[in-house]
């Protein structure tokens, strides 16, 4: 970790003295040192985070039908499931509003795009448009940046 964590300083701190090329020398030495001074600069480190696991979905029954025995879902990817689901015991439905807000690698996008599958499987015979999806592709690649 701690090399990591010198790593990603030195990166960081080298993208900020190249963005920011500041001609004079004064000013120059101030953005280094506050760069570099591990007491009263910019980083103090290394900062450790450790994440407890998602919670599994706790009543998963298979409310979309094609997914693998095995499967079994995080409880926010369940939520998810049942209330953008286009179809409950056989019956058809209105997808509910659905916003899922949880950590980076936990699944978001499986939360909604199941779902969407889900419904294209289930109107296969249909005519005309089952979805359109409006993703931040941008957004997404700086964040994972």
């Amino acid at each position: 970790p701690t090399h990591a964590s010198n790593h990603i300083i030195g990166g960081l701190s080298e993208y900020l003295t190249t963005s920011f090329s500041l001609a004079e020398q004064a000013t120059a030495a101030g953005l280094k040192e506050f760069l570099t001074n591990s007491e009263e600069g910019m980083f103090h480190g290394p900062y450790v985070r450790t994440r407890l696991p998602y919670a599994p979905a706790a009543d998963w029954s298979n409310l979309l039908g094609w997914l693998p025995e095995h499967f079994l879902p995080y409880r926010h990817q369940a939520e998810a499931f049942r209330r953008l689901a286009s179809s409950r015991d056989g019956e058809e439905r209105r997808p509910e509003p659905t916003l899922v807000v949880t950590g980076t690698g936990s699944g978001k996008t499986e939360s909604f795009l199941y779902p969407i599958l889900d419904h294209c499987l289930r109107t296969t015979g249909r005519r005309g448009i089952k979805a359109l999806i409006l993703y931040p592709m941008n957004a997404l690649a700086n964040d994972q940046a």
